[in-house]
């Protein structure tokens, strides 16, 4: 992800000092208008800085300008940042208020000129931009400008979370956003660039497209055990085409468990758990027959199910079809392939493969796995007769890396 060049300010309020002179105005959506409130006219109306008092005296040497939104402007986008320019000054002041006086909080660029509030607008809301000016003479110059924020509209597309607060999910869960219409490709790099993750420790990661309707961010490796992630979705105002907006923002607080990882190899009918790193369990399992193979390839823990009923009868039909309660179940992938206990196939755990699909394991060790797993904890296949589909589940780790990363809608940037 690409680090963020603007820096944090107080509510409201910017300040730049020093001699950079002739700041270039940044245009954010419409063409520049220069503002009401600059200097009066030789009949003495207009607007005047404060510190210039009579015509006997010599104007501020500095000046300024709000640039955009233009004076009076209406129908101003929410997410709309201000520029302003500010001509020989040695420090420049900046605000912006709502209507009943408020300091809105935002972000100054760096090289002055911009300011990018922290939040959507209010929708229909007035706001004040101020800039003042001051030269070596100590003479402040102000501009201002009002603009009004635009009506809130009646299409808003609902974006949502998958996870909740403070859940504890496994190494291999991503973060997954949701929108509650399709996405056009051409408005997705404006959404994720108010799509943000924090981890710690810092781990390398992308958000990855999965779909017009979903967003995932993983890391490049499987999280570390431990890890605090936040992520956080400033959609509210944002354009998503055909006049529809984003609805609201949200931020989701999550932490990583501990590293329990699952593998099975098909040449031994054995799976392999490791806690940390550390080996802790082998169990015999039985996976799906010829006729119905599971699927190779890395998948995570979707669902957990303490007591299920698997009914395929309408399905497959009344000769192979089947209506039988399990225990233990956790689904893999959408199209039901799950690792669930299986007491009727225990004598053939760890020689033959007699399942429709599923990771069959004794009643005893489908209890100790319920027990110890999360969702979102990974388990690799290895050596059947098919491969994982794309999309049969959460299946990014399923895409290497290189591919993982074309699916960001806006350039990736690796880590140093």
């Amino acid at each position: 992800m690409r680090a963020d060049q603007d820096r944090p300010i107080g509510p409201g309020h910017a300040r730049r000092a020093g001699r950079r002179r002739g700041w270039a105005a940044a245009v954010l959506a419409a063409t520049l208008a220069l503002t009401s409130a600059c200097t009066a006219d030789e009949k003495g109306g207009g607007d005047q800085p404060s510190t210039w008092q009579s015509p006997s005296e010599q104007p501020p040497k500095a000046s300024a300008t709000v640039t955009t939104p233009a004076a009076d402007a209406t129908e101003v986008p929410p997410l709309t940042t201000v520029a302003f320019t500010a001509k020989d000054a040695e420090q420049t002041e900046f605000t912006l208020t709502d209507s009943a006086g408020a300091e809105v909080k935002g972000k100054l660029a760096e090289n002055g000129g911009k300011f990018t509030p922290q939040d959507a607008l209010k929708w229909g809301e007035t706001y004040t931009a101020t800039v003042t000016a001051t030269g070596d003479d100590d003479k402040p110059f102000t501009a201002t400008n009002k603009f009004t924020v635009m009506k809130q509209p009646g299409k808003l597309v609902r974006v949502s979370s998958f996870l909740g607060d403070n859940q504890v999910v496994g190494v291999g869960m991503p973060m997954i956003v949701r929108f509650g219409r399709a996405i056009p490709a051409e408005y997705r790099d404006d959404i994720q660039r108010r799509m943000s993750v924090t981890s710690v420790p810092a781990q390398e990661g992308v958000w990855h497209w999965s779909s017009p309707t979903e967003v995932r961010y993983r890391p490049k490796k499987f999280w570390q055990a431990g890890t605090k992630v936040s992520y956080q979705v400033r959609a509210k105002g944002v354009p998503l085409g055909d006049g529809w907006y984003g609805r609201s923002d949200f931020t989701v607080d999550v932490k990583i468990g501990p590293s329990f990882v699952m593998t099975v190899d098909n040449s031994t009918k054995k799976m392999t758990v490791t806690k940390d790193g550390k080996p802790v369990k082998t169990i015999l399992v039985s996976l799906g027959k010829k006729s119905t193979p599971s699927s190779s390839g890395t998948m995570v823990v979707i669902e957990k199910l303490r007591k299920t009923v698997f009914d395929t009868m309408e399905e497959l039909g009344p000769e192979e079809g089947y209506r039988t309660k399990i225990d233990y179940a956790q689904r893999l992938t959408w199209g039901g392939e799950f690792i669930h206990a299986a007491p009727w196939s225990e004598g053939q755990q760890g020689s033959v493969n007699v399942s429709h699909g599923c990771v069959n394991v004794s009643m005893a060790d489908g209890a100790w796995l319920f027990a110890n797993t999360r969702m979102g904890d990974p388990i690799t296949v290895k050596g059947t007769e098919r491969k994982l589909q794309l999309g049969n589940g959460w299946t990014d780790w399923n895409i290497s890396w290189a591919e993982y990363v074309k699916g960001s809608a806006l350039p990736y940037t690796p880590a140093n």
